[in-house]
Order: structure tokens, then sequence, then C-alpha cells
């Protein structure tokens, strides 16, 4: 008797600790290029799916595209980000619906057409190419988009110039000075902006503030999610709230925080599942 009570309580502790270690479904990270005539070569991705995404059911899922910083690539936010493990765990717990995340790669572009037509690749042949590829909504409504560093400025970019494409949008550390980049920005660094050097009219040409007018007048809103570390080493805090204010005196919806931590994983992690919240808001389940 002792014996066969001994056994099912040794039963009854395991359990919890197997529940634990099972945790959330899973999906799967895979490699997938697109093909790019703009820019001479193949785009590398790679895309998460969720969990229940290879069963039968034909439903289409929400898509969120996230970019990456000044030279990284495809692989910077599954291996870096943590971010499967926190899209689970929001899908489990229902604060996001299983969604499909596209993550490409694009060294040192800045996503604008300017060393290479990254810009072109991006709206006209990755979109359409990931529609086809996977069963993902081809409609506004049902497309995100987000990007930490380079990536925040290509993501605000994007939103900001092409706002019947996008719902929603989050920035984490957006590199998006106003009036120029600090003198360590790696932005002064690359051929993007000036042939022969930094160019500061080249910038202005491209940075935000210049396509905010535009944005504006055609009345299409985009919440847009944007956070910074209060550490940043380059004091991006100061730039996110700018932005924010930015967006707020154009009645345009948007949320800012200011998390610890400095221009690094830990500060994106941090604020990663909030972010994820308030945008996958802006679109409909599966």
């Amino acid at each position: 008797m002792l014996r066969h009570l001994a056994l099912l309580l040794a039963l009854l502790l395991a359990l919890p600790s197997a529940w634990a270690q099972s945790g959330p479904p899973q999906g799967r990270i895979l490699r997938h290029d697109v093909p790019s005539p703009a820019l001479g070569r193949d785009l590398a991705l790679k895309v998460y799916l969720p969990p229940g995404y290879d069963a039968a059911a034909p439903q289409r899922y929400p898509v969120l595209y996230l970019l990456h910083g000044n030279g990284g690539n495809e692989n910077d936010w599954s291996q870096s980000g943590a971010l499967q493990r926190i899209v689970e765990d929001l899908i489990h717990r229902h604060a996001m619906p299983p969604a499909v995340i596209v993550m490409p790669g694009a060294g040192a572009s800045w996503y604008v057409d300017r060393i290479e037509h990254m810009e072109t690749a991006f709206i006209r042949e990755l979109l359409p190419s990931v529609a086809a590829a996977f069963r993902v909504r081809d409609d506004r409504a049902g497309r995100l988009l987000g990007g930490f560093s380079m990536g925040g400025y290509g993501a605000l970019r994007l939103v900001l110039k092409y706002p019947d494409l996008f719902a929603a949008a989050a920035l984490f550390s957006p590199a998006v000075y106003d009036p120029e980049p600090p003198a360590h920005s790696s932005s002064r660094k690359v051929p993007v902006f000036g042939a022969d050097g930094f160019d500061p009219a080249v910038w202005r040409q491209l940075n935000y503030p210049a396509l905010l007018p535009g944005f504006v007048a055609r009345g299409i809103s985009v919440p847009l999610f944007i956070t910074s570390g209060d550490d940043d080493e380059f004091q991006i805090e100061l730039q996110a709230a700018q932005l924010y204010a930015r967006l707020r005196r154009d009645g345009q919806p948007a949320e800012l925080r200011i998390v610890n931590g400095g221009h690094s994983w830990n500060a994106w992690e941090r604020s990663l599942p909030e972010a994820l919240t308030y945008i996958f808001q802006s679109t409909k389940r599966p």
C-alpha cells in the first residue's frame, strides 16, 4: 500500500514539471529565398510559421515583416531576439493571433533605393512573393511591419510612404535622427547617404520628416508602437519621443515606451511582447 502511494505521489509531482517542459505548441522557422530582379540576386529570408500552420485547414494568416539593423541579416531576430519563444507565449495566451513572420536579409541597405534597390525589392517583389509562397493574407489589414535600429528607420519610411499596404508597425530604437545622425552612427559610415561620404542633404531627403506631410495628407491611419532604451548610446530615446510628439500632433495613433536598456537586444526583447500585442490589435485572427 505504501509503495503504491509513493508511486502515485511521484507521478503527481512529475506532472507540473512535464507540463512546464512541454510549454506552448511550437511552430518552426525555415529559410526561403526570393528571386529579385531589382537586386540582381536572391533575397534571403527566414520565415516563422506558427503552430498549426501545417494542418490541413486552408486558413490564411496575418503576416508580420521584421527588419534587422545595419549590417545584420535574416537570422538576427530569430537567433538574438528570442522571437519564437516570445511569439509562441503570446499566441498561447491569446495576446496575439497565430501569424507568419518574415525576416528578410538586407545588409546595410537602410531599406532605400541607393546602393541597391532594396525598397523596390521589398515592395514590388518580396510582398507578392510571400503571398504566393505562404498562406498569408494579402490585404492591408493582414500585413504588419516592424524593425530595430536601421530596421526601425526602414519600417517607418515604408509605412509613411506606403500607408495603404500596412495596418500597423512597431519601431524598436528606430534610427530616425532629426536633423542628422550623431557622429558615431553607422549611417555615417555606409555609402547609402552620399557617394563621397555622408551627405546631410541626402539624409534629410530620405528621413521621415520629408515624408510626414504627404502621409498626413492621405488621411490613412497607421498605429505605431515606438520604443527605446533609456540608456541608448545614440540617444534614440529623445528621437523616439520627438517622433511620437509629431505623430500625436498630427492626430496619428501611437504608443511610446522608454524601457530600461541600451541600443541592444535586452531593450528590444523587453519591449517585444507589448509591441506585438499592440500592433496585432489592428488585424484579424485567421
